[in-house]
């Protein structure tokens, strides 16, 4: 595990970087952004994603996340910033809320989220019903195939926290390596969890098909934008070659899409 996710501060610091240096303009390229842009956020944790599309002065922006925890300390580090303009925080989850409450929007995003979720098809319809007609939907995530698909950088061992690939062994294996290196119930449990839900690009582009969306934009990176404020390197996106080829991108490429 690494400090950035015992320390929230400096994980909502990371995802204002990336978000700005990153997500804005990939949506940007599709979707003109102004002060009447309505954005929301789903699983929102502590909104640092949110930070940009507040400094350039949107007007309308939600976040809704579970965690009671994460929507207090957003509103704590949201006040820091002393900021013109407001942010509504929700803490619930997705299933429960609906677009009768808080409306529609012109740009949703859901980042490292779709890997949580239970019950894919599901989600993807329910996120339709909060977008616009000409909304956009951001969505980035790793494919359960990458070298860190099942989030084992989460690992109290610092050997597993740094190990690739291990998450995609059967079940029971899987869960007798966590056990064996010392992994809490509670670790384990999430893990788990995550290995079940987690989805391949594959079966992502399926159910996009049965639900009628259309990607307007998407992007294969080698090393993914992420990667640059956790351990200083330089995003790179894949090459058309490796990205063409269904086996070699399910293990080696998370895809950003619109």
């Amino acid at each position: 595990m690494q400090e950035r996710h015992v320390n929230r501060s400096k994980y909502f610091k990371e995802q204002e970087f990336t978000s700005g240096k990153y997500i804005l303009p990939f949506i940007r390229d599709v979707k003109e952004i102004h002060r009447d842009t309505s954005i929301l956020e789903i699983r929102c944790g502590e909104g640092g994603n949110l930070v940009p599309f507040l400094k350039i002065g949107c007007q309308k922006i939600v976040g809704i996340d579970l965690s009671k925890g994460k929507i207090e300390n957003a509103y704590r580090y949201f006040n820091e910033l002393k900021s013109d303009h407001t942010i509504e925080l929700i803490c619930n989850d997705l299933f429960n809320v609906s677009a009768e409450n808080i409306g529609q929007f012109d740009i949703t995003i859901a980042r490292d989220v779709l890997e949580h979720i239970q019950g894919h098809d599901k989600f993807l319809k329910l996120v339709k019903t909060f977008m616009k007609v000409d909304g956009k939907f951001f969505l980035g995530f790793p494919p359960l195939q990458n070298p860190f698909g099942g989030h084992q950088q989460m690992c109290e061992s610092k050997f597993l926290s740094k190990l690739p690939y291990f998450h995609i062994l059967p079940y029971s294996a899987y869960k007798f390596i966590l056990k064996l290196f010392g992994e809490t119930e509670a670790k384990n449990e999430g893990l788990l969890k995550t290995k079940e839900t987690g989805i391949t690009i594959e079966g992502f582009e399926r159910i996009l098909r049965m639900n009628n969306y259309t990607m307007d934009k998407r992007i294969f990176y080698f090393i993914n934008p992420n990667y640059e404020v956790k351990f200083g390197l330089k995003p790179r996106i894949s090459w058309k070659l490796i990205s063409s080829i269904p086996l070699l991108r399910i293990f080696l490429l998370p895809p950003t899409t619109i």
